[in-house]
């Protein structure tokens, strides 16, 4: 039986002997001109792909002439969405409970708390008009990622005016805002992370591990939200009407598309088009990306389409990041679909020449909109002046976070609840875990032969360094760097990947040539020279961290980033199995950093990698979800190395199955002490069995 040797090294920081020559020699392939943008290869390829799956999904689409074929796009809408989310909580007692009341001029504010989930609790807003005859019709108003949540001016204005003009509305703050910080920070007075954005991308990492989506609890918390107006006796349950802005924007979208008991929608700077999303700014909040979309066949219109033939508003900025040529195509398509059902006269788009947000112009829109649908009269009237209140007055709890007021449930506890349960339920066999992890991570392997092309060779005392490239798949280009030892004979061959790339990884590469192996050392795609360029790329939300733009479009598409950098590093092994002089018995692999997930994948995949080391890779997927804020690449956030016994806890499970199968010499977790010299380091590659 062939071991694997898993050598988890654990050091941040250390020293290593400097190149015997000028380093910018190693990045060669930036400098040639067939490779000026291969700092663009990655989302090119990711986006020509998903471009590719737009123009299949617009031919299904031009067949989608009656109400049959909206209704079954309905429904495979609302299941693909349903899979993708991990399905939806129980539905459990609300225990509403009203808090407060604010007096308002032709209305007052009630200061409202419910559970969307057991002990999960959300903070709302309900503004009811105090004149007219009840019921009223009534709107349901997520909200974006604006500053304060519920007490927002613009969101304050909107309410006030939308209670004026009779209707009941109903707002709460999203997780991540408001009254629910999730990582709050009780000294700092605000979330440990910053803004709501982040806050939202690092717990829907974890909601990705654990088979969710955020998507689930905050689409949940709407639908809750709906519960609670419709269990208002004030509220006309036929007359219910959405909007939002922004990622309120979203999320009318989603409600509207998946509760048949919203009778009118009108997504404000939301509604584009995914064609023009890839082009521009791409992918956006953890929320707002599911996972196989463009693989599945869908598209903005399709949310239009599951709500349709109901009354749907496309309320639009001409200036918005949101791209208005997305917005325009969506209208397009989805009017074509509107006519040939009979409902044309149901689908209206406005658009405004300004920028991103609820602006008084798509206010108004708004307002003659519902009042078009929900009274029967179109509302011409003007805004009218509402009195603004204070954070403090319309918060609900006493401290003005949930989490110091009420405790309770966060999304980071009922995660932990739902991977306890699904660990309670594993029962994959080690037999099963190749076809298992392959699966996971979508790895495409290639049947293709490999295209091998040589740039140059650098002379060093004792070996050389080849340049070259090879093609791991059509439109991926793998700059690499081969060190040779003098000399001839059968030799090991080591394949090594790094996050940080080839170039920062030359003195490990020295060292093991010196050592007498043969070692390539790859740019895996997105690393070193394929990094993307962010200040080229002009992203518009540059505090996403690491690759989650290249990694959410991935996903998009049905890719993975490991699953794609693994056939990187096995088209690497085709590379090495098929040069002379290499001993296909003795084929590593060393991934270190952003490197070293691809690389134990990789072993596990390919049959050919006999031992793998891994350094400063991430402790396990548990660690991302059992900590509110991740522990990555052996360091915790402060920067201070991962104690071995932290990784030794981290992989119990797998050090007791090598135990079992009496190879337990055949893992090793150690720790880089400060001064190690690197050479004893690699006696993990050439020792054991």
């Amino acid at each position: 039986m062939s071991s694997v040797c898993i050598a988890c090294i654990l050091a941040f920081l250390f020293a290593v002997p400097a190149a015997a020559q000028e380093s910018e020699d190693l990045n060669f392939a930036s400098g040639l001109e067939q490779f000026q943008d291969i700092r663009r290869m990655l989302p090119s390829y990711l986006n020509n792909i998903g471009l590719q799956m737009l123009t299949q999904r617009q031919r299904q689409i031009e067949r989608l002439v009656t109400i049959e074929g909206v209704s079954r796009r309905r429904a495979y809408l609302r299941e693909r969405m349903l899979n993708d989310l991990g399905g939806f909580p129980e539905r459990t007692p609300l225990n509403a409970r009203v808090v407060g009341v604010l007096q308002r001029p032709g209305y007052r504010i009630e200061k409202v708390i419910f559970e969307s989930q057991p002990h999960f609790y959300v903070t709302a807003n309900l503004y009811l008009p105090t004149t007219g005859h009840p019921p009223y019709p009534a709107i349901l108003f997520p909200l974006g990622h604006e500053p304060g949540g519920k007490t927002n001016p613009t969101w304050q204005q909107m309410l006030g005016s939308l209670a004026t003009k009779g209707f009941v509305a109903l707002t709460w703050d999203p997780i991540g805002q408001g009254e629910r910080l999730q990582i709050y920070d009780e000294d700092l007075r605000e979330s440990k992370v910053g803004d709501s954005t982040t806050e939202h991308t690092v717990v829907g990492a974890q909601c990705l591990l654990i088979g969710d989506h955020l998507a689930r609890y905050t689409i949940w918390d709407g639908m809750r939200a709906l519960d609670y107006l419709l269990s208002r006796p004030e509220v006309d349950p036929t007359r219910v009407g959405l909007t939002g802005n922004s990622g309120g924007g979203t999320h009318t979208a989603y409600i509207a598309a998946l509760d048949d008991r919203i009778q009118v929608a009108a997504p404000s700077c939301y509604i584009t088009s995914w064609r023009l999303m890839l082009q521009t700014i791409g992918p956006q909040d953890a929320e707002q990306t599911f996972p196989f979309w463009l693989q599945d066949g869908l598209d903005y219109p399709d949310y239009l389409y599951a709500f349709a033939p109901k009354p749907y508003l496309l309320l639009s900025a001409i200036r918005d990041f949101f791209p208005i040529a997305g917005a325009r195509e969506t209208f397009a398509e989805a009017a074509r679909v509107y006519s040939a059902i009979g409902a044309k006269e149901k689908l209206g788009m406005f658009e405004a020449d300004d920028g991103h947000g609820y602006n008084k112009t798509r206010r108004l829109a708004a307002y003659e909109w519902f009042g078009r649908w929900l009274k029967g009269v179109e509302d011409k009237d003007p805004e009218p002046q509402i009195e603004m209140a204070t954070p403090e007055e319309l918060r609900c709890t006493p401290t003005g976070q949930v989490s110091t007021s009420l405790g309770g449930e966060s999304v980071f506890t009922l995660n932990q609840k739902r991977l306890e349960r699904l660990k309670a339920n594993r029962r994959t066999q080690p037999v099963e875990l190749p076809g298992k992890a392959q699966e996971l991570i979508h790895y495409e392997p290639s049947s293709t032969s490999l295209q091998v092309r040589p740039y140059g060779t650098i002379p060093r005392s004792g070996y050389h360094i080849e340049k070259l490239t090879y093609e791991s798949e059509p439109g991926i280009t793998i700059p690499s760097l081969l060190f040779v030892p003098d000399g001839d004979g059968k030799r090991a061959g080591v394949l090594l990947v790094s996050g940080d790339g080839k170039k920062a990884s030359a003195p490990e590469a020295e060292q093991l040539v010196t050592s007498g192996m043969v070692v390539l050392s790859i740019d895996a795609r997105g690393f070193g020279e394929t990094q993307v360029n962010t200040d080229v790329d002009r992203r518009e939300f540059n505090h996403y961290f690491g690759d989650f733009k290249d990694a959410m479009t991935a996903l998009l598409v049905g890719k993975t980033m490991v699953g794609m950098r693994d056939l990187d590093i096995t088209r690497g092994v085709d590379l090495l199995s098929a040069r002379q002089g290499i001993d296909r018995d003795k084929i590593y692999v060393y991934g270190k950093k952003g490197g070293s997930v691809p690389a134990l994948y990789a072993a596990v995949l390919d049959r050919r990698i006999r031992k793998v080391v891994l350094e400063d890779m991430l402790s396990s997927y548990d660690s991302v979800v059992k900590n509110k804020i991740h522990l990555v690449s052996g360091a915790d956030p402060l920067g201070h190395e991962l104690p071995v016994n932290a990784v030794q806890k981290e992989y119990s499970r797998a050090v007791e199955a090598y135990r079992q199968m009496g190879v337990e010499r055949a893992i090793h977790i150690r720790n880089r002490m400060p001064g190690e010299d690197t050479t004893t380091i690699y006696r993990e590659l050439t020792d054991g069995p």
